[in-house]
């Protein structure tokens, strides 16, 4: 389980271990935003529930991040884990101009979550040439969603109304 650190102006920064969210927390550089009380992290002196969302207390800059960096399970939770043709639970990823004819192999916009059978159908062609249609349109995650992404969550599920809008 992860954690979504935000900055003191809400912003969200990155993703840690719920142990480390614990320190920050602990030692007072960080207050707790969102949290699981139904899972409670047990010490010999305190008990707290389980952060998954904190704030820090005091303004981090940050260098502007341009770009999200490309990965795999970033494309399946970007597709929510459903094939691209057929919305089935996909598995593997593909790549709709194949790297073999030129297609960028670590692309946001050249790959889309897909089943293994509908990847396998589609083989070395374009979905077109294959004779399939995508269901949704691939593209590259802004900064903000791609840190939710990393949480593995449903963000319309765990995270409260204030931060979905923030991150959408």
């Amino acid at each position: 389980m992860n954690t979504l650190v935000l900055n003191a102006s809400y912003e969200p920064l990155s993703v840690v271990s719920v142990k480390r969210a614990v320190v920050l927390v602990l030692t007072e550089k960080a207050v707790m935003e969102h949290a699981d009380s139904a899972k409670l992290i047990r010490s010999a002196t305190r008990e707290l529930p389980t952060p998954l969302v904190v704030r820090l207390l005091r303004f981090v800059r940050v260098p502007y991040r341009r770009k999200v960096p490309w990965s795999r399970s970033g494309v399946l939770e970007r597709d929510g884990r459903r094939c691209a043709y057929c919305g089935e639970r996909a598995a593997s990823i593909d790549h709709l101009v194949p790297t073999s004819r030129g297609g960028a192999a670590r692309s946001w916009l050249n790959t889309v979550a897909a089943c293994v059978s509908c990847n396998q159908r589609k083989a070395d062609r374009t979905p077109s040439e294959a004779g399939m249609r995508l269901l949704i349109e691939p593209f590259e995650p802004k900064t903000h969603r791609a840190l939710v992404l990393a949480l593995g969550v449903s963000t319309a599920q765990t995270l409260p109304d204030w931060l979905t809008a923030a991150v959408s």
